[in-house]
């Protein structure tokens, strides 16, 4: 599982202060995009997509393209982007001239990844982030789309000082203030890490300093491996704890794309994993989506040693297809 932050000063404090949009987040968003579209949109431009249309003699490219080009995945957006508005209106934009739904992830907070160090970036400061979220927002504007704010950003709070910490949900608050003044028809879900990272009530306190009671939900097991039914209680859980100490729940999605044998323990690329279920409204929370590609590396470890994070492999894709 990918993780980050680096070290910034109290001393900018004032001034992203004086650069947060002071706006309320909304509790509702204006309608349900699943209601706007028929279906969910599959990347044309997905890392398999592109591996599979350049090796269409490869015997291996019929499985990935059913298995896995075929089925909607998140895009991921962060400082290898563009121009961030334009990137993601176009994106939405495509997925819209089709009447489909979206998927896309915000990964640009600064200093992401500080825990592994496997995916590490990110704006280079608190101010340009803040110009960066306020423009990935008004990007998709008001045609609907599904939003992962920031995997990872929570649960790295156990490699923080807790002026890092204070820093970081101040950007995350801001954020959600951005998509719900700016992309009514989002369904924005604050990632909230997976069920072996630290207790449901532990991730409810997170929550809920990082402004989640305006955010649609939150998000589970994005890049990981643990099955469908541990993340539905897990997400039960942070649940119960949000409504006892503060009165409120939150739907949830789950990451299915590589949760089909479950978790041996191991976040960055175990072997004998398997693809999940295909991205789908239900089943146990309000959506499982494939929110990392199969087949993309975690970084150089286990069985994508050699390789960085983000790189398509092909024979691990294949892998993951058939479980070994």
């Amino acid at each position: 599982m990918r993780r980050s932050i680096r070290r910034l000063s109290l001393l900018m404090a004032p001034a992203l202060t004086a650069l947060l949009v002071a706006v309320q987040p909304a509790t509702a968003h204006a309608a349900d995009p699943t209601t706007l579209t028929d279906g969910f949109y599959a990347d044309p431009d997905s890392t398999a997509q592109q591996w599979v249309n350049a090796n269409r003699a490869d015997g291996r490219a019929p499985a990935i393209q059913a298995s896995i080009a075929d089925v909607p995945t998140a895009r991921w957006f962060g400082n290898w982007s563009g121009t961030i508005g334009t990137a993601t209106g176009a994106y939405v934009g495509a997925a819209a001239a089709k009447s489909k739904l979206p998927i896309l992830v915000a990964y640009n907070i600064p200093d992401r990844d500080i825990c592994a160090g496997q995916s590490g970036g990110g704006a280079g400061t608190p101010a340009d982030y803040a110009t960066w979220i306020a423009a990935f927002a008004g990007g998709i504007g008001h045609r609907p789309a599904v939003v992962v704010l920031e995997p990872d950003s929570l649960g790295d709070e156990t490699c923080m000082t807790a002026a890092q910490i204070a820093e970081r949900n101040a950007m995350l608050r801001n954020a959600i203030a951005q998509f719900n003044a700016k992309a009514p028809n989002t369904r924005l879900y604050l990632d909230a890490g997976n069920p072996a990272w630290m207790s449901a009530e532990t991730m409810a306190q997170h929550l809920v300093a990082a402004g989640a009671s305006g955010a649609h939900g939150f998000s589970l097991n994005v890049s990981n491996y643990y099955g469908t039914a541990e993340n539905i209680a897990y997400g039960n859980a942070v649940n119960a704890a949000l409504r006892s100490a503060n009165g409120f729940t939150k739907p949830f999605v789950i990451d299915t794309a590589r949760n089909g044998n479950g978790s041996d323990g191991n976040w960055c690329n175990p072997a004998a994993r398997r693809i999940g279920t295909p991205t789908r409204v239900g089943a146990g929370a309000e959506m499982l989506l494939w929110i990392k590609v199969p087949g993309e590396s975690d970084g150089n470890c286990g069985t994508g040693t050699g390789s960085t994070a983000g790189q398509f492999l092909p024979e691990v894709a294949y892998k993951l297809i058939h479980g070994y």
